[in-house]
């Protein structure tokens, strides 16, 4: 858990400063991609689901 929870602050880290600075490429996706692979192994994977459920609801209902 500590590795997975230490590789998802490190790749939501470079993920920011990579779409901070507009460098979007290659590496940016590997970077999203491993980002979301490891977030979805933690304990924000559910309410993560449950706010872009309530979000698209909500959408849905306007």
């Amino acid at each position: 858990m500590a590795v997975t929870v230490s590789l998802v602050a490190l790749f939501g880290l470079v993920l920011f400063f990579l779409l901070r600075s507009k460098t979007l490429g290659y590496g940016a996706a590997f970077v999203a991609a491993m980002f979301g692979f490891f977030l979805a192994s933690t304990g924000a994977a559910g309410p993560i689901n449950q706010l872009a459920t309530a979000v698209i609801a909500a959408v849905r209902d306007l």
